[in-house]
C-alpha cells in the first residue's frame, strides 16, 4: 500500500541549515518501505516548512510510523507541528 505521511512546522525565526541537511538526508539513513521524502518550504512565508515521507509498506500505521514520530518530537524543538497520514487512492 502506497500512502504518504506529512509533518508540518511553523517555525518562529528562520530554520537552520544543519536541520535542512539533515531533513534533506532522510532517504540514505531512511527506513525500509520509505521510498522518497521531500521537503517543501511555503511560497511566501519563510517560516512554514512541510515533510512528505512517502512509503510503501503492507500496512498503514494509522498514528505514523516511528521515524515520523521521532521527527516529530525533534521538529517540535523548532516550532509548531502538525502530523497525518494519507492513502494513495489513484
Amino acid at each position: 500500500m502506497k500512502w504518504i505521511e506529512i509533518i508540518k512546522l511553523r517555525t518562529a525565526g528562520e530554520v537552520p541549515e544543519s536541520l535542512k541537511g539533515f531533513l534533506s538526508g532522510l532517504l540514505k539513513n531512511g527506513s525500509p518501505g520509505l521510498t522518497e521524502a521531500r521537503l517543501y518550504r511555503h511560497a511566501t512565508c519563510e517560516t512554514d516548512w512541510t515533510l512528505h515521507l512517502h512509503w510503501d509498506l503492507e500496512q498503514l500505521e494509522e498514528n505514523g510510523t516511528a521515524l515520523g514520530l521521532r521527527l516529530l518530537q525533534t521538529l517540535a524543538e523548532f516550532g509548531l507541528v502538525d502530523h497525518s497520514a494519507w492513502i494513495e487512492t489513484a
